[in-house]
């Protein structure tokens, strides 16, 4: 006797229901997303009970006739796919032709709907998948769709529902993303009959961003400059160095106007902050990308939230690229706040005794400090072997030694040597003093600067060395004894196909048999107890990455910690000439707004801020 039974067409509307319809934000998401594609340039969103008890959702689209309505509640069916081959060149939000019908099977369901020009409108209802009614409607020209008693007729699943804020709050959530993609339309959502949300069509995306989310965090956002490469245009808003989130939540990306979720675009912002963003905090972000439909795959999940590309690489380079160029390109108007107008001529008092020299000269060092020693491109093999089986290299000829007073050459004249002549005080700062050994106190034009002198000179180190490195490549030196490395099949097939970058990062290794691989040479810089572990780190951490970056991103991890081990400290006495070098030479850096851990090297507090603090001003 057979086992296997055909499920009933309701059972089976049930299940599919359960896909797309996860919670009343899913309606909303839904059906929102059918105005836009409906050309709606005004759409009203109205709910109760977080959703639970209704949900009304009115546009001014196109509207549909009486056939289409009826069609529109059949399982697959659409205007906007006709073939499969149009599944790989999507334009719209909506395609699959399941939204309407699945939301229609698990409540009570009403839709009016009439076209602009026609005398008389059409309405339908629906109760829990089953057509009820259809007459005349008198509606105004557009749609009107609304959904009652969710999931009534499934208890199971309506238990599951979170209580009526929490189910609001993901309401909320779905029209901001909907709004921040479709700034030119209008959006009205009342939270049982109170306007909860009012916004007019945006001029541009950098308004629609400060109506929803703040003045306060849209003077905080950088415009990424429009990158195009590869068939990939991507442009929108990142937050400044230092501005960031414990969470994902304000990680935004749209793909063609659709929000997006993809592990690739997370690796590029990711990647794109490297160095500029303190470990666990996650960037804010307003990324728009459009590509070619036929390049990204948006069939994944019918919630629509997933994609898949089809050269991910590609994608994420340009992403790090226009979160680069966007941070990069911030260095300008930071230095320019910073360095200000002139200040006035009465705040400008220099002692007579301690004169500034001009920044550009020679500075004095007080004494000898620790000096930085980089390692050389490349050493000879091991010699000998230690007792616990380690290796020691043999010596090499040293680079340029980087003082850690100053991030100048060692072999600049000491004090006794050569004493700088004084010059004018600098039109840009005043130095006041340090505070706590480890604070820069200056004045501005805008009011007083703190500059932390550990963080400071961590940023001038950190792309001393990395520069070098960049022109010279990872020093690596070879191994004695061999290490065998055993991998998974994937990550065996990726070492497979990634053996020259491997090399550039300074592990030279070779195949040694089926997922075995011998490992001749070793980083320089690499030290650890369990080197085979540590080589199953570098690799999944070099597999998420691009491949021009993939060469200095450990190297570069291991830069912050040796910098921090070199720069000044927070105790280190520093004169008033090398302190206003260290402050210029981090006006020079490509990233001087933070350390290479993340941590801000200045900070400004304006006359305003100061003013108001001592309740002169409100």
């Amino acid at each position: 006797m057979s086992r296997i039974r055909l499920l009933s067409e309701e059972v089976a509307s049930q299940v599919a229901a359960g896909e797309v319809v996860e919670r009343p934000a899913a309606v909303v998401k839904e059906l929102v997303e059918n105005s836009i594609d409906a050309h709606s340039t005004r759409i009203e969103v109205l709910t109760r009970r977080g959703g639970i008890s209704l949900i009304r959702v009115t546009d001014n689209g196109t509207g549909m006739d009486r056939d289409d309505a009826l069609l529109c509640l059949e399982r697959h069916a659409t205007s906007k796919i006709r073939t499969g081959a149009d599944l790989a060149l999507i334009h719209t939000l909506g395609f699959r032709g399941e939204a309407v019908p699945s939301i229609a099977s698990v409540s009570r369901f009403r839709l009016s709907t009439r076209e602009h020009g026609a005398l008389v409108g059409t309405e339908v209802l629906v109760n829990a998948g089953k057509l009820e009614a259809v007459r005349d409607g008198g509606d105004a020209p557009g749609t009107q769709i609304e959904v009652r008693s969710l999931f009534y007729n499934l208890p199971a699943r309506r238990k599951f529902l979170r209580t009526e804020a929490t189910e609001a709050s993901h309401v909320e959530h779905q029209l901001h993303l909907l709004a921040l993609g479709h700034p030119s339309i209008s959006f009205v959502h009342l939270v049982d009959d109170r306007v909860a949300l009012q916004l007019a069509p945006a001029p541009t995306l950098l308004d629609r961003i400060r109506d929803l989310s703040g003045a306060e965090l849209a003077s905080e956002l950088l415009e990424v400059p429009l990158i195009e490469e590869n068939g990939i245009k991507i442009s929108g808003y990142v937050g400044r160095a230092g501005v960031s989130r414990s969470s994902r939540q304000q990680q935004l990306c749209f793909l063609n106007g659709r929000a997006v979720e993809n592990i690739t675009l997370s690796q590029g912002l990711r990647e794109g902050y490297h160095t500029a963003l303190m470990k666990g905090q996650h960037p804010v972000t307003f990324l728009f990308i459009e590509m070619d439909p036929g390049a990204v795959d948006v069939n994944v999940h019918p919630a629509k939230r997933e994609v898949r590309f089809r050269t991910p690489s590609e994608v994420r380079d340009t992403v790090i690229k226009a979160v680069r160029a966007a941070l990069e390109g911030d260095r300008a108007r930071w230095s320019g706040e910073f360095r200000a107008a002139p200040l006035d001529s009465h705040l400008r008092q220099p002692n007579s005794e301690q004169e500034i020299p001009h920044p550009d000269l020679p500075l004095p060092a007080p004494a000898p400090r620790p000096t930085l020693q980089i390692p050389p491109p490349r050493s000879t093999p091991l010699a000998t072997p230690t007792s616990a089986g380690a290796t020691s290299a043999s010596s090499t000829s040293a680079l340029p030694v980087v003082s850690a007073a100053s991030g100048l050459p060692s072999e600049l004249p000491r004090e006794e040597e050569a004493e700088p002549a004084p010059a004018p005080v600098p039109e840009t700062f005043r130095f006041l003093g340090v505070l706590g050994k480890l604070f820069v106190l200056m004045e501005n034009a805008s009011g007083l600067v703190l500059v932390d002198q550990h963080a400071a000179h961590e940023r001038i180190l950190f792309e001393e060395m990395q520069r070098r490195m960049e022109a010279q490549g990872v020093p690596s030196q070879r191994l004695l004894l061999p290490l065998t490395l055993r991998l998974a099949p994937k990550d065996g097939d990726w070492v497979e196909r990634n053996m020259e970058l491997l090399d550039r990062a300074g592990i030279t290794m070779e195949s040694f048999g089926a997922g075995t691989f011998k490992v001749d040479a070793l980083p320089t810089f690499l030290k650890s107890e369990d080197p085979v572990q540590l080589l199953h780190d570098i690799i999944d951490d070099l597999r998420e990455t691009n491949a021009q970056g993939a060469r200095l991103r450990m190297g570069q991890d291991m830069i912050a910690k040796t910098v921090c081990r070199h720069a000044v400290k927070a105790n280190d006495t520093l004169r008033e000439p090398e302190l206003v070098k260290l402050v210029e030479d981090l006006l020079r850096c490509d990233l001087p707004y933070c350390c290479p851990h993340g941590r801000p090297t200045m900070i400004q507090l304006s006359y305003l801020e100061l003013e108001k603090k001592f309740g002169r001003k409100a």
